[in-house]
């Protein structure tokens, strides 16, 4: 099977992307900003490798000969937006050195709209301690939209409560912008298979996809 790269693959969602992924019969290049941090993370499959997401030259270098690359890494600070749009740049202008054709990044539900043109993270009671989070993938949106030339993308967003203990059933619901149910939620493992369905088998093409049980 093919390589697939992880960015951020020491976090829950990374991890379980890795796990589904080598379940799958990929290899899998698992890069984290430090290996020493990870020492259960390589095994049969896995290469973990150094790199930096925000980073041009280190997308390219580690992207290199992979199929398709998933974004996991996530930055909760006052620089969160920053992070987020320097990653997406770095992401498309990486890849596409690479040869890398299809990304999925991970966003969040707080960015799909409600009803439209109004999103989660509009509401006037949208909680405080989330808003930094939520703008900071609201802008690596607009930057992926803006700049991803020929770079094949997908933006999946998971409900805000994501189950780290919640058992892999190996289904979910999707909708294209739009939050479902009022949220819902969805173990980490069936988020990493609507990740590597989307590698396997590309159905939606430059937008925010909401999963959720």
């Amino acid at each position: 099977m093919d390589d697939i790269v992880i960015f951020g693959a020491g976090g829950r969602v990374g991890r379980a992307a890795v796990a589904e992924a080598v379940a799958r019969g990929h290899t899998v290049t698992a890069v984290v900003r430090d290996p020493a941090a990870h020492p259960r993370l390589g095994g049969d499959g896995v290469t973990v490798v150094r790199g930096d997401v925000t980073d041009r030259a280190s997308v390219a270098a580690v992207a290199v000969g992979a199929r398709a690359a998933i974004n996991a890494t996530a930055r909760l600070d006052m620089a969160s937006e920053e992070f987020f749009v320097a990653a997406a740049r770095a992401l498309v202008a990486g890849l596409t050195e690479a040869g890398v054709p299809r990304l999925i990044a991970v966003g969040i539900a707080a960015t799909l709209e409600t009803s439209p043109g109004v999103r989660v993270m509009d509401a006037p009671d949208f909680p405080a301690p989330h808003r930094l989070f939520s703008q900071g993938h609201a802008a690596e949106w607009e930057t992926l939209r803006e700049t991803a030339g020929p770079l094949d993308w997908l933006m999946v967003c998971p409900p805000m409560e994501l189950g780290a203990d919640v058992p892999r059933t190996g289904r979910y619901r999707t909708a294209p912008g739009r939050l479902i149910d009022g949220g819902g939620r969805i173990a980490h493992a069936d988020l990493a298979v609507a990740l590597l369905d989307e590698i396997e088998r590309p159905r939606h093409h430059r937008i925010q996809l909401a999963v959720a049980h």
